[in-house]
């Protein structure tokens, strides 16, 4: 996960994730970059925290924390109680049994009561935006819950600069031949204030959709050896 400031959600969500992985072996990471006591919550409920101060921004601790995990599947979900951690195993069952790469936690079977009109409206032009000019069917390209095999994560470079990563985390490994599996799941009430921003957010969507509409036509040449992308 990557927190800001969410010291009302933390400690709810690290104890639904340690329930829902009873019996099995994980690590909970943390990239944060809080000016209030969500560190220190969080390393106190068995997190291992990574201080990112000052911030720079969503995408760069986005891919500090997928560079930080080591496990044969990483799954990351936002730390503000919308996603269900009950569904982790599910998720992370279904990469390592080998049937995926990747799984995208949809949202969007249909409007989720939590989310705003508008959102939803956005959302649905950002996955059609992405099927037409990049091939790639989906129906929620900004879900924050995800389960990634450590070989995509490896091997899939990404451009960590600026909002929206997840929209290219999920286009590019695709259009490199990962299996890509979607699954929609129920999305809650957001404890505590967003720090979502809207107006930037949506250019980068846009952006990063146009720059995987290239490299669909236009590929960068294959590297004998590559690692994920991250600007520290």
């Amino acid at each position: 996960m990557i927190t800001m400031n969410e010291e009302k959600a933390v400690a709810r969500v690290i104890e639904d994730i340690s329930d829902a992985l009873r019996g099995r072996e994980y690590e909970i990471v943390v990239v944060d970059s809080s000016r209030d006591a969500t560190p220190n919550i969080a390393a106190s409920q068995g997190a291992r925290v990574i201080r990112q101060f000052p911030p720079k921004g969503y995408g760069r601790a986005m891919g500090r924390v997928l560079q930080e995990c080591h496990g044969d599947v990483v799954v990351t979900l936002d730390c503000d109680g919308t996603y269900p951690a009950s569904e982790i195993p599910r998720l992370a069952d279904m990469v390592l049994s080998g049937q995926c790469d990747l799984v995208n936690a949809s949202r969007l079977e249909r409007r989720p009561r939590t989310m705003p009109v508008a959102n939803y409206f956005a959302n649905w032009l950002f996955a059609v935006t992405g099927w037409l000019l990049v091939g790639v069917k989906s129906t929620d390209l900004h879900s924050g819950m995800r389960a990634y095999s450590h070989r995509l994560l490896r091997e899939v470079e990404v451009d960590p600069k600026g909002p929206a990563l997840p929209v290219e985390l999920l286009l590019k490994p695709a259009l490199e031949g990962f299996r890509l599996r979607e699954v929609f799941i129920p999305y809650g009430e957001r404890i505590g204030e967003t720090t979502l921003q809207r107006w930037s957010s949506t250019v980068w969507t846009f952006r990063r959709i146009l720059r995987m509409a290239l490299y669909r036509f236009f590929p960068e040449p294959k590297r004998l050896s590559k690692s994920t992308t991250v600007a520290d």
